[in-house]
Order: structure tokens, then C-alpha cells, then sequence
């Protein structure tokens, strides 16, 4: 009974199915205490579900928030165990551009210990731009497109690569082409085509708001 209950424990905070993979050494970032109620309220429940909005007023509610929280907050969410706080740590590392988080982003993204979260990292990485993220996609892709079986942010970490290469005109997403035609085989509900119109408009909202003083 105690180990379903804990098998019930890590559903509701998100957790995937449990596998083994090549990346089972990678120490995921872990805080040492349970995040308060006031904190998961303040910094987590106005935010998690809302991260893909982009209208006026979720601009506005992000501009407030960008300026209030702090580097040590957003550093408590992503070390919660729980795909709400993961996710929305991740957003706010990116709109303050604390760029220096992204190992500990990097690895959640790779272990795949929460679900949902991976859809906002992988676009996180797109919005960076940079070596490093492009390594954690292209680790991603090379390990989570030949695991048919897990259906994880496969199609998102593609979206992100096939958006930095139209930004970089570059054609990073090449190489991952036949193993994501075989990834998506027995999947008739997963598009082939990869569209980037979506992130294009997602990330310059994000833009927007990271370049707001």
C-alpha cells in the first residue's frame, strides 16, 4: 500500500513512466526543502497553466511578476519536483535571462522525469538560441526518437530545432528527419510536418517581453 501511495504521490506531481535511459546519471537539481503554500501560490498557481498566452494582459501580469521575483525564486521552482513549478521556473530563467540555469533545465529536459514540462524547455531552448541549447535538443532528439514506445516532447524538441534553423539558416534538423518518420509510424495523430508558425509567434512575444525595461 505505501508504495502505491507513492506511485499515486508522483503522478499528481507529474511524473512519466519510468524508464531507463542513457541518461540515468545526470544529477537532476533538487532543493533540499518543500516549497512553501505562500510560495507555490505566489510564484507557481497565477502562472503554470497560463505560460503560452500571449495577450495584453498576461503581458502586463508578466511584467510585474518579471521585476518582482527573484533569481533564488525561479532557481526553488525548478528544483521542485513537480511539473507546474519546473515549467514556470524554466519561463521566468528565460524572460530575466538568467542563462546560467540552463544545466539545470538542460538535465530535466533530458531525464524526462515530469511530464508537460518538456513542451517549455524545448521552447525555452528555441528562444535561446545558443550552443548549449542546441546540444540539449539534439541529445534529446538523438536519445527520445529511437524509444518509439515514449510518447514524451519529441515533436516539440523538433519544432525548436527546425526554429533555430530558419533563424540561424542553418539545417541542424536534417539528421533527425528519417529517425522522426520512424518515431512517428505507429503515431497517426503526430504530424510529419514540422511547423515553426506557432513558435515564431510564441517567442517573439517572449522576446518582448524579456527586452521590456
Amino acid at each position: 500500500m505505501e508504495n502505491l501511495n507513492e506511485q499515486i504521490r508522483l503522478h499528481s506531481l507529474g511524473a512519466t513512466v519510468r524508464h531507463k535511459s542513457t541518461f540515468e546519471n545526470l544529477i537532476s537539481f533538487k532543493n533540499e526543502k518543500e516549497l512553501t503554500p505562500e510560495f507555490i501560490k505566489t510564484w507557481a498557481v497565477p502562472f503554470y497553466m497560463n505560460l503560452e498566452q500571449t495577450n495584453l494582459e498576461w503581458f502586463e501580469l508578466l511584467l510585474e511578476a518579471k521585476k518582482k521575483i527573484t533569481k533564488k525564486d525561479v532557481i526553488k521552482l525548478l528544483g521542485d519536483f513537480n511539473w507546474r513549478t519546473r515549467q514556470t521556473g524554466a519561463f521566468f530563467a528565460i524572460i530575466n535571462d538568467y542563462s546560467d540555469l540552463i544545466d539545470i533545465i538542460g538535465v530535466h529536459f533530458l531525464k524526462s522525469e515530469v511530464c508537460y514540462a518538456g513542451r517549455i524547455y524545448a521552447y525555452m531552448f528555441a528562444c535561446l538560441n545558443n550552443k548549449k541549447s542546441i546540444e540539449y535538443l539534439e541529445d534529446y532528439l538523438d536519445y527520445y526518437l529511437s524509444k518509439s514506445e515514449l510518447w514524451f516532447d519529441q515533436s516539440e524538441a523538433m519544432e525548436a530545432l527546425a526554429y533555430i534553423d530558419k533563424i540561424n539558416n542553418s539545417n541542424l534538423i536534417d539528421k533527425h528527419k528519417t529517425n522522426w518518420l520512424k518515431f512517428i509510424h505507429d503515431k497517426p495523430n503526430w504530424n510529419a510536418e514540422i511547423n515553426t508558425e506557432y513558435l515564431e509567434n510564441y517567442i517573439e512575444f517572449i522576446n518582448k517581453v524579456k527586452d521590456h525595461k
